[in-house]
């Protein structure tokens, strides 16, 4: 069994990453960023990505990474999860590095590790891992067809296309892309066209993207769990404040058993994230359980409480000038993304061979 606590590294990176998106993601910056046209906040990533060196934790020091592990990457999206932070973090330093790491691509992955550049694997924001993906022509070195609902499909410099031969590499210029309408716009959506698109091979077979996928479901779960304790202290935050009928509206019963239900809901989420993120950075038989275990809990516990924390504010929730909907529409986007519940508990119930109902 793995140590599901958080070492002492783990905690300062976790400090650091807190420290730096509290000075330049607070939540009036990041509701203000959804009323721009950018579809991600430039600035924030370079930060995060090249200044803290977030982007190449998972990435060996050969390759100009850190050589950490995934287990530090989950504890850099608990923190991006809390403050839904408006960058391709999960598309590119999560999927497409993992991806790349499986098809043992070195130059591209330098630069990624590097926060030079974003990659994202170009697939429906809501494929699960192992799950089919759209069928795009790879013929004498180029691409055609059209993928839809790709998140960071904007954002991105590279885009990692999965072919029936293999994955390949396209300049993202290259492609045309259109936004999406997105009920997140902290992770806008895109649909991409290709029309003989000049393209690399960097892996062969279906593997490279179901590792990428399977890394993201993983990492989901721990954005997935800081967005759901940021709820949470949000929420208790404001019921001792707030007053009705001369007491504070947190001493009322009803809403300490509703809050003391969603507190031990995001105690199990935190168990089965992080165990998630260890059997992944171990490589471990186990991993694809642990990963659907993880999501089909963590994408309900991160709705419930983000449903809560609208709720219990009252009227001040449901307005545009209140954070709330923020963490609400991420964790709405973020439950049906890399895989439904339902989906995931499918998969689960395959994986440990329970016979159908």
């Amino acid at each position: 069994m793995s140590d599901l606590l958080y070492s002492e590294i783990e905690n300062d990176l976790r400090a650091g990453v807190r420290d730096l998106l509290d000075d330049r993601a607070p939540w009036t910056s990041v509701l203000a960023g959804t009323e721009k046209d950018e579809p991600y906040d430039a600035a924030l990533w370079r930060a995060v990505a090249g200044q803290l060196g977030c982007a190449g934790l998972p990435v060996p020091e050969d390759l100009g990474g850190a050589g950490a592990t995934w287990r530090e990457t989950a504890v850099v999206m608990e923190e991006l999860g809390r403050a839904v932070a408006p960058v391709p973090f999960l598309g590119s330093a999560v999927v497409a590095t993992a991806a790349l790491l499986a098809a043992g691509e070195r130059d591209l992955l330098a630069r990624l590790a590097a926060g030079e550049g974003v990659a994202v694997l170009a697939v429906p924001f809501s494929t699960p891992p192992g799950g089919p993906v759209p069928a795009v022509q790879a013929k004498d070195g180029a691409l055609t067809g059209e993928v839809t609902s790709v998140a960071d499909g904007l954002a991105a410099d590279v885009l990692l296309v999965p072919a029936a031969d293999g994955l390949y590499a396209v300049d993202a210029s290259e492609a045309r892309r259109t936004a999406v309408t997105s009920l997140d716009m902290t992770r806008r959506l895109a649909d991409i066209a290709f029309s003989g698109v000049p393209a690399r091979r960097v892996a062969e077979g279906p593997d490279a993207v179901r590792a990428g996928l399977l890394a993201g479901a993983a990492m989901l779960a721990s954005e997935q769990l800081g967005t759901a304790e940021r709820c949470l202290e949000t929420t208790v935050e404001y019921l001792k404040t707030r007053y009705q009928f001369g007491r504070p509206v947190g001493s009322y019963q009803g809403l300490k058993h509703r809050l003391a239900d969603l507190w031990t809901s995001i105690t199990q989420a935190r168990a089965v994230a992080r165990h998630a993120a260890s059997c992944l950075a171990a490589a471990d038989p186990d991993t694809e359980i642990a990963v659907a275990v993880a999501q089909a809990h963590c994408s309900a516990v991160a709705v419930k409480a983000a449903e809560e924390c609208v709720q219990m504010h009252g009227g001040i929730g449901f307005t545009w000038e209140h954070p709330a909907h923020l963490y609400l529409k991420r964790a709405k986007s973020a439950s049906i993304a890399l895989g439904s519940p339902d989906r995931h508990r499918a998969a689960l119930a395959v994986l440990v061979d329970l016979p159908p109902a």
